[in-house]
């Protein structure tokens, strides 16, 4: 299945079926959560939270492509991601775009 975070796909005449998402819900591990605190005190990258977030990209991408493939789609355009933090130490990523089938 193609991913485009563009609107429209060059030279290709596609129907629209509709939008797709796949989100998850995902917290830190407390002893990440630890050394996250201990790292903010010197500056630099947080590994652990950048693994996470990842991870939790990962996960709503594929929930997202199979929503799609459930509606025989050929490609998801104009993907997006969003998160929001849901409460302390749990974020929400959420993937979203259009599922389409070419012509």
């Amino acid at each position: 299945m193609k991913l485009l975070s563009i609107e429209n796909i060059p030279g290709k005449e596609f129907e629209v079926l509709g939008m797709v998402k796949g989100t998850i819900v995902q917290t830190k591990h407390l002893g990440r959560d630890f050394m996250a605190g201990m790292k903010t005190l010197v500056g630099g990258e947080i590994v652990g939270y950048t693994e996470m977030l990842n991870e939790a990209r990962q996960i709503a991408v594929k929930r997202m492509v199979d929503e799609a493939s459930a509606l025989n789609a050929d490609a998801i355009i104009g993907i997006r991601f969003g998160s929001s933090q849901i409460m302390h130490g749990a974020a929400e990523i959420i993937a979203y775009g259009t599922a389409v089938k070419m012509k």
